[in-house]
């Protein structure tokens, strides 16, 4: 959004400076952009005067003036047909640059005679582009700044331009007058009043307008407009055009010059039909598909079923809210036109001209939102302005349709400020400041005026009150502490169980990612998803059309990417939610580790091997350690497809997963794209139990200061039984004095067959006995490892290994 600071004095009566508003601007939430000031490359030019312009002696249409200036007279040099003596001239002396030409002057010399400056012309000052002769001033002062000549009779030539950028959520700052309602709620100066002309009609129009009734309720509430005949289009005046080039519009003709000026005036898009090109009436309606639309900017459009278009016997006259027909437009000869204001559905408008991939002035402001009460006000204005700069007579008003009703009030609680924002503004301030805003109060309700549609609450209430007073005033300040006892804790079970699992897994050596919620539909059903459920409605992109079922196909897309670039060995982590469906309750919430490549770098010692399903077993150990798991879950293999059928495993607590380890399936690996052994873990940081006892202090640290007894054990057993088995089962013999089982030799292959039998194996396992209350004799520990050896026995079919 850009104007000129003259622009917003029409509407804001201000003494304020440049710098003054633009800082009150970007504040207020209209973030200033950019401020082109002309005056700041003219500072250095001076007025001066001629005191005489004799012929060059060796150039006919040169001159040598001798030029009285604030350093004394100097000689210059100049071509201008118009120099002479006694003229008040614009100087440039030694060392300013001069921008026209894009050069910096220095002393010259021209056909043997030194030159000491330039007097400018209006185009290498780039105030025009005349370029005949060089500037003569009807007044000045010699030695005066050039630019304070300009701001005393040419102030449009050093009228600063300011460009604000506007979010979504403030349509009105898309018009001057908006901006200048913000600046005068801070305090900035006086918002003057807008009159609004009763504009009397002299004649019935010849031409009716139409709604379709498909469109009244959410389309096209209001279409209006009055026919204004005997007009005169030609070029618009000098104050308008410069203004519209200024902002960096093209003038093109006083009646298209004229909506543009009010699209950015008051937010009040309009169009302008010439009448001779319509034929019938005029009637807004879905379109059918398929008709063609030559649009003003010389584009071809073909019409979607239900786009809302203006249709006359002809056809598609205007793309509606968004563009115009070029076959209906306004031109030199244009005599008699009908101007157009109408409300339109800002979704509406938005899908259309995404789908079409049309951009307009009117489309931004549309989609956005519009006033609808100032439809007709809006109209009857740009009106009277038609008829003031192309003469004319104004027709009686047609419409159809009506003001669709916004209205709507909420409470002021004047304490919500201190609450919300942590401000004490006085309620009389608050008050104050929204009615200068344009809303109304009855009592302790405030109605939001019609041109802004962003108001949709109580908050939204204390936010305008904040930002009008300035987010800049708020004062850090200490929260309140409690005198007694000790606070309690800020984060949930979870959020603290959470937390620990992302320390634990960096502080193990991975990196962590965050990814995407959103993954592409062959991802998602490689891993359980991809259905319709969890599909998005509306997509970023074709890899983001569906909800993440699980975290490992996000960090696996990372490790292709990193593995194209060149790093093979990776490990990488991520805690977040993962989606079994579309409801809010469909969610869990993971921690996902994995490892891809080598475990350590190339060296001379042989360290280097490739990463196996132990190294993610025993992080996922950790992890869940770290956050509380119990110690003993159990291990079993009902494994996800994408999980290595042999080669991975669940921890559970009998039909409760807390996490999954092992191999990726090599078919997700080959569709993923990640080369080499990649194992990961998955823990379900729901599904872990927490404790019974709920304390802010941890539980004492049981030592025994006993001595421990250790005692191995081998057995001869099937070669299919696995190790797991006997480990559980010797950890059931005596669960209060075993601590830990561990295989610490398996002896399988020719050689243990040749000495244990066809198709057998050993396990060698070393159990920990630490007693708790007193030192075990002989004959306890002979009965403890009576009890391993007949579990174990019993659990796997084999026998101790003599």
């Amino acid at each position: 959004m850009k104007f000129t600071l003259s622009w917003l004095k029409d509407h804001l009566e201000t003494d304020a400076t440049v710098d003054q508003i633009a800082e009150a601007l970007t504040d207020l939430g209209l973030e200033v952009e950019e401020v082109v000031n002309p005056a700041s490359k003219l500072e250095t030019f001076t007025l001066a005067k001629v005191q005489s312009a004799e012929q060059h002696p060796d150039a006919d249409r040169l001159r040598v003036c001798m030029v009285e200036t604030d350093e004394g007279v100097k000689q210059i040099v100049c071509g201008a047909p118009n120099a002479r003596a006694g003229i008040t001239v614009v100087l440039a002396k030694p060392g300013d640059y001069v921008p026209g030409i894009d050069v910096t002057l220095s002393v010259g010399n021209i056909r043997g005679v030194e030159s000491h400056g330039m007097m400018a012309s209006e185009r290498e000052l780039e105030l025009s582009d005349e370029h005949n002769g060089i500037i003569e001033l009807p007044s000045g002062e010699v030695g005066q700044k050039f630019t304070d000549w300009l701001a005393a009779n040419r102030p449009e030539a050093v009228d600063p331009v300011i460009e604000i950028a506007i979010t979504p959520n403030r349509p009105d700052a898309l018009g001057v007058r908006g901006v200048a309602r913000d600046l005068a709620a801070r305090g900035l100066g006086k918002l003057k009043p807008l009159e609004i002309p009763a504009v009397e009609g002299a004649f019935d129009a010849p031409v009716s307008v139409t709604i379709d009734p498909a469109l009244k309720d959410k389309g096209c509430p209001l279409f209006a407009g009055r026919v204004i005949r005997g007009v005169k289009n030609g070029p618009s005046p000098e104050w308008l055009q410069k203004r519209l080039k200024a902002i960096g519009l093209r003038p093109i003709s006083t009646l298209v010059d004229i909506t543009n000026y009010f699209t950015y005036d008051l937010n009040r898009p309009l169009h302008v039909f010439d009448m001779k090109k319509v034929a019938g009436n005029l009637v807004i309606k879905p379109a059918e598909g398929g008709e063609e639309f030559l649009a003003l900017d010389e584009k071809t459009y073909t019409m979607r079923a239900g786009d809302m278009v203006i249709c006359d016997d002809n056809g598609v006259e205007s793309l509606a809210g968004i563009m115009g027909g070029e076959a209906s437009g306004a031109d030199e000869d244009t005599v008699d036109v009908f101007l157009e204001s109408a409300y339109w559905d800002p979704i509406t408008i938005a899908a259309t001209g995404r789908a079409l991939k049309i951009n307009s002035d009117a489309r931004y402001r549309f989609e956005r939102g519009v006033d609808p009460a100032f439809t007709l006000p809006g109209l009857d204005l740009a009106a009277k302005m038609v008829v003031d700069l192309c003469g004319g007579e104004v027709s009686n008003l047609i419409k159809d349709g009506a003001v669709p009703d916004v209205s709507r009030a909420y409470r002021l609680d004047p304490a919500r400020v201190i609450s919300l924002v942590g401000m004490e503004i006085p309620e009389a301030t608050q008050r104050e400041t929204l009615e200068a805003l344009g809303f109304t109060l009855n009592g302790d309700m405030a109605t939001p005026p019609t041109w802004r549609p962003d108001v949709l609450g109580e908050a939204d209430l204390v936010e305008e009150v904040a930002r009008i007073a300035s987010l800049t005033k708020l004062e850090g300040k200490p929260m309140a502490r409690e005198t007694t006892g000790v606070p309690g804790a800020i984060l949930t079970p979870m959020q603290q169980r959470e937390r620990m699992a992302r320390r634990t897994t960096a502080a193990l050596g991975y990196n962590e990612c965050v990814t995407y919620s959103f993954i592409d539909e062959a991802s998602a059903r490689l891993f359980g998803g991809g259905a319709d459920a969890t599909k998005l409605e509306n997509p970023i992109s074709s890899e983001m059309t569906h909800m993440r079922p699980d975290l490992l196909p996000g960090l696996l897309q990372a490790a292709a990417r990193n593995q194209a670039r060149g790093f093979a060995d990776l490990a990488l982590f991520e805690v977040g939610p993962a989606f079994a469906g579309g409801e809010p309750g469909e969610q869990v919430l993971q921690a996902t580790g994995l490892l891809v490549g080598y475990s350590a770098p190339r060296d001379p010692f042989g360290s280097r091997r490739p990463v196996d399903l132990y190294d993610a077993k025993a992080d996922a150990e950790a992890v869940l350690a770290a956050i509380g798991a119990p110690a003993r879950a159990q291990i079993n293999r009902k494994l996800d497809a994408w999980w290595h059928p042999g080669r991975a495993g669940n921890m559970a607590l009998g039909p409760n997963v807390l996490a999954t380890f092992g191999e990726v399936h090599p078919k997700v690996l080959r569709e993923m794209g990640v080369k080499g052994p990649a194992v990961a873990f998955t823990i379900r940081l729901e599904n872990i139990p927490f404790p019974k006892k709920k304390g802010a202090t941890r539980p004492a640290l049981e030592i025994s200061d006993l001595q421990a007894v250790e005692r191995d054990f081998a057995f001869v057993v099937d070669a299919g039984v696995e190790a797991l088995t006997a480990v559980n089962a010797a950890l059931g013999a005596d669960k209060k004095l075993i601590e830990s089982v561990n295989v610490f030799d398996q002896f399988t292959g020719p050689k243990a067959e040749e000495q244990m039998g066809a198709g057998k194996k050993s396990i060698a396992l070393s159990v920990r006995m630490q007693p708790a209350d007193k030192t075990l004799t002989d004959a306890e520990i002979e009965a403890v490892s009576k009890k391993i050896v007949e579990k174990v026995s019993k659990a796997t079919g084999g026998t101790l290994r003599s």
